[in-house]
Order: structure tokens, then sequence, then C-alpha cells
């Protein structure tokens, strides 16, 4: 029989092996030394097995040799033939060393083998397939039998990987472990890499007797090894049917913390919850036992339905470097500084997992987005309600209001671009999973958290140890909103999410009240703050909205069943109160959406908050206000007079989280306006800002981490707007470095104070900076070069310090800095006036230096000439643009269209500017006049 031989992996041999059903003795360990001694984007257009055969159970045996980065490995597959088939295809990695290969089929009470004609290994693809000598008969039963050699993973935590530590001793020592998630079981052992074919798994591994081995199953027996004395073979019971992502395994000298909690409850679980973790880390450990109870407890009585595990060991593994927790069925993986936090989510988010991806995972890894979704939210709420019942977590239990403000905001901001996540593949796939989190969120409140949970239950019981697609989740939702009356009828749960999932933007509610008729007009348009806003298809897009009103003469936040769900463009409201009352849409951020209004309902609001009435409207919903008028207005929909008016009723706010936008409001305007205003404006903020520092400062004692992110904040701010003992205290931190004898061993200030002190600070100051990335030495972090380096280019707003490095580095051409560090000085450059304006002279005053210079390297003449054009925000801005370009053109290159580009969108920035930049002098103009203005503590430029 001659066999085809295409990849390193298939040299082949013959060698017998057993079903999985039988059991094995350990193979015997190839004694070459003593045994002593993180897309799913991607995966979705993977290819698909054929379906002629299908797993039914694995039995795998595993020998690594930690020492060598090596394994050996046998695995016997049991399937069953869907249809007649020939040939049968599975998934193997490229690298992995197939040593021999057996195909048998089931003739009453014997094995008969098949003869295998041909093996073939797809080049591009890690997909092995064999031809039989004959066809076999649909519903026929047998097993595939492989052994198989394979490289341990060194370098990155995929796969089967190792890695060291050291002991408190100084005592290097191995650890091993699995990460199959998502698709790297293939990397191990041959296998159907999908997540769909769900079986049993039997397996055994080889240790070292002095080490612990952990499995997603209890070990149900150890057997030592012929002439290996120092090594054992453990095996583990059966598993029941799970994914090969769910496969999962240590080995490490682990020692258990504390005594092992055995969970029961009335919905049928019954499991052993254990920690581990290297000896000399337990006491950094201590209460993650409590921890752990209480929020498996918390997920199960969420889900209801038992998980069919004896066991669920967490593991804090010492050196592992993953980007996420491995969550395999009953072990879960922990890099050790994710588990000596009092933080809970990452735990919450784990242990949900085994439920919504162990018990039952996604069909296709398209499904996948919702997925993540769904446990993001979850374990956001299980978060949410640990911290509020237990005051062990006080210092993180701001979450349960800060949340979903952290992941609102971004989403907002990148979807109102014009064009969306900059077509980054990754970050698209990631805000598309964010967006489905929070739709779980709009489900949860307007449905009531008893249906949502009725909605899960039903979902999770029907697909226990099956797969599940998006459909399945909305299908159970619409089923018990429908049941208990909480949607109307005609109104689909499905239709209601797709209408968010499929449209990569968001809308904009307007509300425009007719008071002498008590009624209200609603309209939804896409909400766009960059400009231009020439969307294509924005006037055809529309969204399934939840109206949810409240009144102020009926003030109840806890009524969040919608007056109506919205699915034109305009409806109406009617029976709204009179003329002295507000009315707020969308309260607590319920859907992601902005709201706005006419005058009127803005002033009550307004009237409203600045009374002492305030804290009847809750903090999350304050916030919303004042984040949706200062966003409205920088898109061009609201008036900046009303959106700085909002900001007058924080002279008696204390709430971090009502602070919250205030900071982004500043940043972003402060970026935007021109020079003509800038110092009023800093005098606004100064203004504005520094009576509650002051009186937070006095506090010496902060019971949460919003309040000291508050002082932070406001220390930050004020900072740049040169509040003097902030200045000060910089200065003096950073004389310290100057003074030391070797400054380029480390900076001994925070990051917090290099930013000050090259804003305001002296020239000289400014050239110590400069120097230490000059002769940054390499044995100290790159990361900690990149933020000074930041900080030299982005902070200064003197013109002679921006060219002085940008004289350095490009035309001195010192070679202390790399192409990657011009990217990074382009970028910071477009921060503010001072610098992109400065960029632009350079640029025109050393044209045909800087054309040569960069002749060969288009990607950096074309990320110049952005940076030194795009950011221009008024007429004479435009003039300074369309003149390089008349001067120069044709000179451009491969920049032609970004000048072009940059002259379009300037002319839309005029237009803002033209619009508001006289509102908002004028606004401030007033406060100033009628504020008390100290500026003594200020340094002015």
């Amino acid at each position: 029989m001659k066999l085809i031989v295409v990849a390193a992996c298939l040299c082949i041999c013959y060698a017998h092996s057993l079903p999985p059903d039988k059991n094995t003795q350990g193979l015997h360990i190839i004694k070459t030394r003593s045994i002593d001694l993180n897309n799913a984007h991607a995966l979705t257009l993977e290819t698909r097995l054929g379906k002629a055969v299908e797993p039914t159970a694995y039995n795998i045996a595993l020998e690594p040799y930690l020492d060598d980065a090596l394994f050996n490995g046998r695995v016997s597959i049991n399937i069953t033939w869907l249809e007649e088939a020939d040939e049968i295809s599975l998934h193997c990695a490229h690298d992995l060393e197939i040593t021999s290969n057996e195909v048998y089929l089931q003739k009453g009470d014997q094995m008969e083998e098949i003869r295998v004609n041909e093996i073939n290994m797809d080049m591009k693809k890690p997909i092995l397939t064999m031809r039989l000598e004959r066809v076999v008969p649909k519903a026929s039963v047998g097993y595939l039998a492989f052994t198989f050699k394979g490289k341990l993973q060194t370098i990155s935590m995929d796969g089967f990987f190792t890695s060291t530590y050291k002991t408190d001793q100084d005592e290097e020592r191995i650890v091993a472990g699995t990460q199959f998630r998502p698709n790297n079981a293939r990397r191990v052992f041959p296998c159907f890499d999908e997540p769909g074919y769900k079986t049993p798994f039997e397996l055994s591994i080889v240790r070292p007797k002095d080490m612990l081995a952990i499995s997603n199953m209890p070990v149900a027996r150890t057997e030592n090894i012929t002439d290996e004395p120092g090594a054992v073979r453990d095996f583990f019971e059966k598993t029941p049917p799970m994914s090969t992502f769910a496969l999962g395994v240590v080995i490490a000298h682990l020692t258990q913390l504390g005594n092992t909690t055995h969970y029961r409850d009335d919905n049928g679980n019954n499991i052993e919850l254990r920690v581990w973790g290297r000896p000399e880390y337990l006491t950094a450990l201590e209460g993650m036992n409590e921890k752990l109870s209480r929020v498996f407890s918390e997920v199960a009585n969420f889900w209801q339905a038992p998980l069919p595990l004896k066991k669920l060991d967490v593991v804090a593994l010492p050196n592992y470097q993953g980007f996420k927790p491995v969550d395999n069925w009953g072990l879960i993986v922990f890099k050790e500084s994710d588990l000596t936090n009092r933080r809970t989510f990452l735990l919450e988010q784990e242990i949900t997992y085994l439920w919504l991806g162990g018990l039952t995972s996604p069909a296709w890894w398209s499904d996948a987005y919702v997925n993540k979704g769904l446990v993001g939210y979850i374990a956001a709420e299980m978060a949410i309600k640990a911290r509020l019942n237990n005051n062990i977590f006080i210092n993180d239990k701001d979450i349960a209001r800060q949340w979903p403000i952290t992941v609102l905001y971004s989403i907002y901001y990148e979807f109102s671009k014009r064009y969306p996540h900059s077509r980054i593949t990754g970050l698209k796939q990631e805000t598309a999973s964010t967006k489905i989190e929070l739709l779980f969120r709009v489900f949860n409140y307007t449905l009531g958290s008893d249906t949502f949970r009725k909605g899960m239950r039903m979902f999770i019981r029907e697909k226990i140890f099956k797969t599940f697609t998006g459909d399945d989740i909305w299908n159970a939702l619409n089923k018990a909103a429908h049941d208990d009356e909480k949607i109307p009828k005609g109104v689909d749960i499905k239709t209601i999410a797709m209408s968010w999932i499929e449209q990569d933007r968001l809308p904009l509610v307007t509300v425009n009240r007719n008071y002498e008729k008590n009624t209200a007009v609603v309209t939804q348009k896409v909400f766009l703050r960059e400009r231009p806003h020439d969307v294509p298809n924005a006037d055809k897009m529309t969204w399934w909205l939840p109206i949810v009103l409240i009144r102020e003469d009926n003030l109840d936040f806890s009524k969040t069943t919608p007056v109506m769900w919205m699915k034109d463009k305009e409806a109406q409201i009617t029976n709204t109160p009179s003329k002295d009352h507000f009315i707020i849409v969308n309260p607590e951020e319920i859907a992601p959406f902005p709201v706005n209004y006419e005058k009127d309902n803005w002033n009550l609001l307004l009237q409203y908050l600045r009374s002492d009435k305030r804290t009847n409207i809750p903090a999350l919903t304050r916030a919303k206000l004042l984040h949706d008028a200062w966003n409205l207005a920088y898109a061009g929909d609201l008036s900046f007079a009303t959106a700085l008016n909002m900001t007058l009723f924080l002279k008696n706010e204390k709430d971090h989280l009502v602070w919250e936008p205030v900071f982004t409001m500043i940043d972003h305007i402060g970026r935007h306006i021109c020079s003509c205003i800038k110092d009023k404006f800093r005098i606004y903020v100064r203004t504005f800002l520094s009576p509650l520092y002051e009186e937070l400062k006095g506090e010496t004692e902060v019971e949460n981490t919003g309040g000291k992110n508050l002082q932070s904040h406001m220390k930050y701010f004020l900072c740049h707007a040169g509040y003097k003992p902030c200045i000060e205290e910089a200065r003096d931190a950073y004389h310290v470095w100057m003074e030391q004898p070797n400054p380029d061993e480390g900076n001994p200030l925070p990051n917090g104070y290099i930013c000050p002190v090259f804003k305001w600070g002296t020239k000289k100051e400014w050239e110590f900076g400069l120097q230490r990335v000059i002769h940054f030495p390499s044995s100290r972090t790159p990361s900690e070069r990149t933020y000074l380096l930041k900080t030299l280019a982005g902070c200064p707003i003197e013109e002679y310090k921006i060219n002085r490095i940008l004289n350095v580095t490009i035309l001195e051409g010192n070679g202390n800095f790399t192409e990657t560090d011009l990217f990074l000085i382009f970028s910071m450059l477009t921060g503010g006036e001072p610098g992109y304006t400065t960029l632009f002279h350079f640029l025109d005053n050393h044209w045909d230096f800087l054309k040569e210079k960069f002749a060969s390297k288009t990607n950096l003449w074309d990320n110049l000439i952005l940076a030194a054009t795009g950011e221009f925000k008024t007429q004479s801005g435009l003039d300074l643009v369309s003149r390089l370009y008349v001067t120069h053109q044709g000179e451009f290159g491969s920049a032609e269209h970004i000048i072009e580009k940059s002259m379009r969108n300037i002319r839309e920035e005029v237009k803002w500017s033209t619009e508001n930049i006289p509102v908002i002098e004028k606004w401030l103009d007033h406060y100033i006049a009628t504020n008390d203005v100290k500026d003594d503590m200020f340094v002015n430029n």
C-alpha cells in the first residue's frame, strides 16, 4: 500500500489502539531524560469539516516532557457514519507529527480494521483527510486511532504550553497547561475541533510525582509507570459531553487553599469548589474560597440549571501570561494577579461561561458575539448584586453605578464617527459584542428582571449538551415576554434585536413637546458627532426603540416599562405633564441612545437639577442628561449655551459618576475650540473645578474608588489649566529627578507630573526630558520611554519646544529616534492647536527637505501630511492648508487625496466654528463676569 505523505506531521506506521470506552494501559515513557527533571471573526470564515462522520467519544493519553518542551500522545475517537463515505476529514495542526493512524469498523462484537489508501494534509488548512479502501455504510460505528508527537508552546500560551517561575527560595520551577479555546485542540491531538461536536472525553496524563495534575474531572486512579519511578499517570473520570475547546489540564506544584467547599442547591447542583496556587502565594489568595462560593451561588441561582460537574477547580497559575483566563469546563486558570484583587467581575464572567459556553455552546463562531455579549451582561449584573449585598467588596462597589457608563460612552463615540472602527475588524467585533451586551440590559429593564430570567432559563434548559444560535436566545426571550404580556402583540424580540445588531450606528431621539396639547412628537435619526454628516443611507436607518418616560409630576424611576416600542421615524406621546414639569426619556441609559429636547424642557431640567431636589433624579440619569447635552451640542444638534448651562448644577454635585462626562467634555471642547477663546475656556475650567477640588482635597479618607478618581481627574485638569499648587508640586518632584547623579537609571516621579512640567515648565526642564529619551537605556522598560516621548511632543504649548523635537528627530536625524517614534510624535501633535499649527509651519518651511527625506517612506509622508493639515477648525486654518495645496499642487504624491480630504473636513469644521464659537464665547464672557474668578492660583501663558 502506497501512502502519500504531504506534510511533516504524517510519518505513518501502524500500532495497536483500543476504542475510548475500554480501559487502556498507559503508554511507556520514552526515556530521553528523566521526567523528574489568545479571533472570532476570522474563525467564521474557517472551512467546516465534512459531515460524513461525527465523533461520539474521545480517549486521550498525553506524555509531556516538560524540560524538553515536547509531548507524545495517543487518541482514540469513537465515530458514527452519518452518511456512506470512503473518506474522513478531521483537524490536525501542521506542526503535529502523526506517527501512526488506524481506522476500525465494528462488525458484530468484533472490530475490523479498514485499510487507509491515502492520507492528505491540506497545505493551507489544518485539515487531515483519510481516504479508505472502501465505502462505509451510513449508521456504521467504529473508531479512529492516532499516535502523535508535538512541541509544547514556550512563547505563546495557546495549545499545550509550558513556562517557568522562581520560588521565594529562587528555585526555578516548571508549569504546564492547555488553552484550547477557541480552536487550539487540533494543535495537541487530531480531533473534530468545532464547537458543535459535543462528546465525552477520557483523559490520562503523565506527571512528575511531586507535581499535581488537574483536569476537567476528578482523578479516577493513578498508576505508577514501569522504569519511571519519578513519574505517574493520572486517569481522570469521563467528562460529560462537551466541545473540544472545553478540555483542559494543568500540571504544576500547587497547593489547595484551605478546605473544599461542597456546594449543593435545590436546582440539582452538587459540586466541590476548590482554589489552588503555589504554596508561597496562598496568603495573597485569602478570602478566595468565600468569594468563589458566593459568586458560584449567584450565577447558579440565575440559571437554575444544574451543572453536570463533580468539581470546579480555580487555579492561580504562576507566570501565566495569557490574555484572558482559561475557562475549561470544571477548571478555570487565572493569572495570579487576577485572583488577588478585590474585584470579582472576571470571576463572575468565567463562572458564567460554565453554563453559557460549557453546558451549551455557540453553534459556530458567528454566534460567539451574542455569547460574549450575554456573558458580559450577566457577569456585570452578578458583580453588581454581589457588591450591593456584601460590603466585603466596598472598594469596588461603584461598579453598580459606573456600569454601563464604562461601556456606553466608548460606543457612543465610536458609532457616531463617519467611519466607525476606522474599519478595523477586531475593534468592530469588540464593539458589536459590547452593543449586544447593552441590548440584553435593554431587555432586562423593559421586560423586567423576572421575565428576563425566565427567558434565559427556558433557553438554557432547552440547550443542555447542545449548541445554540442567537435566534435561540431571542426566541426564548420572546416567548417569555409574550407569556408574561411584557411586550405588545406583534412586537418581536428578535426583530428588535436585529435592528440594533445589523446597523453600525446608534440613533438620536428628539422629543418636541406641545405644552398646550400635553403631547410630544418623538423622532429618530442617526446620531453623528463627526462631520461631515453625509453617511450613506442615514435617512433610511431606523431602530426599534423602547420609549421609557419619566415625568416630574410622578417621579418614579422604578417604572421602566416603555410607553411604546417605536419603530418608525416619528411617533407621538399623549398625556404628557403640564408646562411646569419636565419629562425625561430613556432614563438610566436604558437603551444606548442620546435624547434631545426643545429648549423649554432643557430649562425645566436645569432648574430642577440646580435645586435641593436634584438627588431625586438618580446619579446615572443626571450623568446622562449632562453627557447628552454636550454631545448633542458638539454634534450640532443643540446650542452650546444650553449644553454649558447644564454644567451649572455641578456647583453642588459631589457624585463622581455625574462628573464623569465633564472631564471628557473639557478635553473634547478644549481640543476643538480656536486659540481665540482658549484663555476664556481655561478660566471657566479653573473657576468651575477648583472649589470642589479644594473641598475634596481636605477629605483624607475617600471610601470608594470613584471618589478617588474624581479627585485625580480634577487635579489632572486643573494642573493642565495652570493650577499653581499642582504645577509646583510636579516641578519639585521633577527637580529631584534632574538632580540625581544617574537620571537615566529611572524616573522617580509619578507619570502624572511629567506633562504639567513639559507644558508649564522651563526650557531647561523640557530639554532634560528630551535628553532622557535620547539616552534612554535598553535595560529599562520601553513603555517608559514611549510615555516620556508622548508627553514631550503632546504637552508643550510653546512653539520653540515643539520645533526643537521636530528639528532633533527629523532635520538632524538623531539616530536614537525610530520611524515608529515619528509616527507617535505626529499623532501627539494633533492633540492641540499649538502642536498641529507648529507642525504645519514646519512642513511648509522645510518642504523640499521633507519631500526628499520621506520619498521612499510613503507611510510616514502620508502620516505627516494628515497630522499637519487635518486638524484645523477655522477659516484661517483652511486658508493655510489651501495655500499649501496650491503652492505644491502635484507634489503630494501618495498624500494627494489626504490633503484634499483635509480641506473638505476643515470646511465642515469652519461651519461648526462659525456657528458655535460666538455662542461659546458669549457664554464664557457671561460666566466669567458673574462668577468670582480668582486667578492668583493659576499660571497664565
